[in-house]
């Protein structure tokens, strides 16, 4: 009963709180057996059995689900266990490795702060190159103003995704809850594609994940204008209004909240146009069309900023939540 009780599967304050903050000074722990490489490995294999008994349609992407999501939420529930049976720090450290794992909020603005530190040197490859690992996009057009707006974007996107997302399922559902939430997300990124192959075999993963990102992606628009009140040249006003107004100006479901928000709130116009193999797939602006493109060292602080502070906001509610009263 001991080791039973030593477990801690649900979430947990201290945890959550270590983990956010080892996220934010070390970033994403790079190692072989990371759980997110183990996923897209797990993935990889299980899809080639479905395909190869032929169920390469909807029924074989709701399999795969099914499958991946009972799979690892029984490998992390039995590990943590395990950890229990050795004592309650080995359980606790555990725990704390695997949530801090599966937050990337410190790893997206690292990889954003590479595209400004590129452009700022005035080597315009280096920063299309560090764009392109943060958007699905041609970068050999991109002007330095446009890799710019792609860290803008791609921290403002990422904010549901990679943090708030992972941290409500986490206050939810404890370790099963985050681990199913990135099993959903590990999907859509390797499968949730519109093309012949994925149409309907990706379908379940992409529709969970927009499921699983709803609330977070709504909340992020609030957290942001929260944010704004606190960095300077910042328009909380505007963060509201135009987050409301623009959000459905983009494809996705969520990523329309934060990133319209972001715009609104710095007070830039955001996105513009974009190619894709060749192909121009939009040229929709978000944001108030008085207001100049970003393209400015000082847009890409405040975003950060804002960004920052719109996660440690949200990190301190769920802590909160989670403490007994």
């Amino acid at each position: 009963m001991e080791a039973l009780e030593s477990v801690p599967l649900g979430a947990q304050p201290y945890a959550l709180a270590a983990a956010v903050l080892a996220d934010l000074a070390l970033g994403d722990p790079v190692y072989r057996f990371h759980p997110i490489r183990l996923i897209g490995a797990s993935l990889t294999a299980i899809e080639k059995g479905l395909r190869r008994i032929g169920a390469d349609g909807y029924g074989g992407g709701i399999a795969l689900f099914v499958i991946l999501a009972a799979l690892w939420m029984l490998v992390v529930t039995l590990a943590q266990f395990a950890f229990g049976a050795l004592g309650y720090w080995s359980a606790w450290i555990f725990h704390v490795f695997v949530v801090y794992s599966l937050l990337a909020l410190g790893d997206l603005l690292r990889h954003a702060r590479r595209v400004e530190q590129a452009v700022e040197r005035g080597d315009l490859a280096a920063a299309r190159l560090a764009a392109g690992r943060l958007v699905g996009r041609d970068t050999g057009r991109m002007d330095e103003g446009a890799c710019r707006r792609a860290g803008i974007e791609s921290m403002s996107e990422g904010l549901p995704d990679g943090f708030l997302s992972p941290i409500f399922w986490y206050v939810l559902l404890g370790l099963p809850g985050l681990v199913l939430f990135k099993v959903v997300s590990t999907m859509d990124s390797m499968v949730g594609y519109r093309t012949p192959r994925y149409r309907r075999f990706g379908w379940c993963g992409a529709r969970l994940d927009d499921v699983m990102n709803w609330l977070p992606a709504r909340a992020s628009w609030l957290l942001i204008a929260v944010a704004a009140m606190f960095v300077g040249g910042c328009s909380p006003r505007k963060a509201l209004a135009i987050g409301y107004r623009q959000q459905g100006l983009l494809p996705s479901p969520n990523s329309g909240w934060p990133e319209a928000a972001t715009a609104g709130a710095i007070q830039r116009r955001l996105v513009g146009p974009i190619w894709k193999d060749g192909q121009l797939v939009t040229d929709t602006w978000l944001g108030d069309p008085h207001d100049p493109p970003a393209a400015q060292h000082a847009d890409i602080v405040r975003a950060t900023a804002l960004v920052l502070i719109a996660g440690f906001v949200a990190a301190g509610l769920a802590i909160a939540v989670l403490f007994p009263l």
